[in-house]
């Protein structure tokens, strides 16, 4: 079963930072794009960002843009999500995902990791 690992998550004051990491163990994904989105209670799941098999190309939310900093290590079989200038709105389960070359939508998701900002 393909498995996805987030870790990272915890609580933070508003403005401070939080580096979320998300790891395939026993499955290489160097050549599937990737992605984290987040959700917070009794809301939809989100976007956040996305990043291309090599780390050339990324996408953002609006909500996120200039503070959230996607990227992979192939080699480590790793994406990470940096997350500065957090805000109380930024709190969430931020889940890691991934998905084959060939399709839009993305397939393996892992179980999440919190994210709680206080005032």
């Amino acid at each position: 079963q393909v498995q996805l690992v987030e870790s990272g998550g915890g609580s933070v004051q508003a403005g401070g930072s939080l580096r979320l990491s998300c790891v395939t163990p026993g499955r290489t994904f160097d050549y599937y794009p990737m992605a984290w989105f987040r959700q917070a209670p009794g809301k939809e799941r989100d976007f956040v960002a996305s990043i291309n098999w090599n780390g050339v190309t990324t996408n953002y939310a609006d909500s996120v843009k200039g503070r959230f900093t996607i990227s992979r290590d192939n080699a480590k079989n790793t994406m990470y999500l940096q997350m500065n200038s957090l805000k109380r709105e930024d709190a969430a389960v931020y889940y890691c995902a991934a998905r084959r070359p060939t399709t839009p939508r993305y397939e393996y998701w892992g179980r999440g990791t919190q994210v709680t900002v206080s005032s």
